[in-house]
């Protein structure tokens, strides 16, 4: 089994403790216990003093499990088990359903874990790619012409990172026929989906073999609780469940009480995120207006989008010169496989957001000018 480098992983590992205006990050700016309090009007502290720090259990307490299930639709308890965070979700599912030989069918640019990772276990794929004159939408043909007798999965996420692509239902429901064809599973990660009020379906919601990943990271501004889900088909659960005493055996009590308390009140966290993200979707549209030199297609969901800059410059070059001389960080979009782009993220403080902007125009017209 041999891995390739996760690309934008490294690339944040490397320069995003050391910038200081980020702009590329996708998780709203997190939350600490007391500012939890705050928001809920709940003094939270005599229960954690009590909570004893085991296992706890092993695959999420039921009481988690049942506020998790109010975001969907469908399913029962039975169609749920807690992981450490989404990329463990994703990891758990492909690592149980998929072996050497399968075919799977993933995004371009996307995710580098939902085509990287099978790749490393044996199986083959193919990108679809997303082109910006489309509004970074797929193409249900695309997937036509890649499906075959070994097509085992569709790996997805929606909203999409980095380009913010929402899956429409209209699209979802196509897509489920096509699958359906091939007898082939449909994971998505659905970490970034939720900031709309009114979301589009949950895979797991409308098709039986459709499978969901979330977690707290990026619109709940607890990434630090490393505490993420599956909601699946019984029988993939199980599996699942089975695997995980080789891997992780739980994710704790305390990450299972607080996971349990932030989605009690998801809706006030919510809130709270969808006013930064707000604020940064119309700080950037002004900024866009008057930087003839960058354009967006800027999603309504999720908390990423991907900037085209329209300069003959190689993006990683300009990630290390403007943060070493402005201190503003970007993942550029050689990290995957899209030069000429830039991961932005609507999660900062307005106040980074709007000066880190300002400062990147300051390098354009740096570089305009050599």
């Amino acid at each position: 089994m041999k891995l390739s480098k996760f690309d934008t992983e490294i690339w944040m590992t490397d320069h995003e403790g050391d910038c200081l205006y980020n702009l590329a990050d996708t998780c709203v700016k997190p939350m600490t216990i007391k500012d939890l309090e705050e928001l809920i009007h709940q003094d939270l502290s005599e229960d954690i003093r009590q909570i004893l720090f085991d296992y706890g259990p092993i695959t999420g307490s039921d009481a988690l499990k049942d506020e998790i299930l109010k975001m969907y639709e469908t399913g029962t308890r039975d169609n749920i088990t807690i992981t450490n965070g989404a990329v463990a979700a994703n990891h758990h599912v492909m690592m149980t359903l998929l072996e050497p030989g399968d075919h799977i069918v993933a995004l371009t640019p996307g995710y580098q874990q939902f085509y990287s990772y099978p790749a490393s276990i044996g199986c083959t794929y193919d990108l679809i790619e997303l082109k910006e004159e489309n509004h970074w939408q797929p193409s249900l043909e695309d997937f036509k012409a890649v499906m075959n007798e070994n097509t085992k999965m569709f790996c997805l996420n929606s909203p999409n990172n980095p380009t913010g692509t929402v899956l429409k239902k209209d699209f979802l429901e196509k897509l489920i026929a096509l699958a359906r064809e091939y007898d082939c599973y449909i994971l998505i990660d659905e970490i970034y989906r939720g900031l709309k009020k009114n979301p589009e379906p949950a895979i797991s919601d409308i098709y039986e073999k459709g499978i969901s990943t979330n977690s707290l990271a990026k619109l709940y501004s607890f990434a630090g609780l490393r505490l993420g889900w599956v909601k699946g088909p019984q029988e993939v659960v199980d599996a699942i469940n089975y695997r995980r005493d080789y891997t992780m055996i739980s994710t704790g009590a305390f990450s299972d009480y607080m996971t349990k308390v932030i989605l009690e009140n998801k809706e006030a966290v919510l809130e709270k995120n969808r006013m930064i993200i707000d604020k940064n979707k119309a700080i950037l549209r002004k900024w866009l207006k008057n930087e003839k030199r960058v354009t967006c297609v800027i999603p309504d969901d999720g908390t990423v989008c991907f900037l085209h800059y329209h300069l003959d410059y190689p993006s990683d070059q300009l990630c290390i010169e403007l943060q070493d001389k402005y201190g503003v960080f970007f993942v550029p979009g050689c990290c995957f496989n899209k030069e000429y782009h830039l991961r932005f993220g609507f999660t900062s403080s307005p106040e980074k957001v709007e000066k880190g902007l300002a400062l990147f125009s300051q390098y354009l017209d740096q570089l305009a000018a050599e």
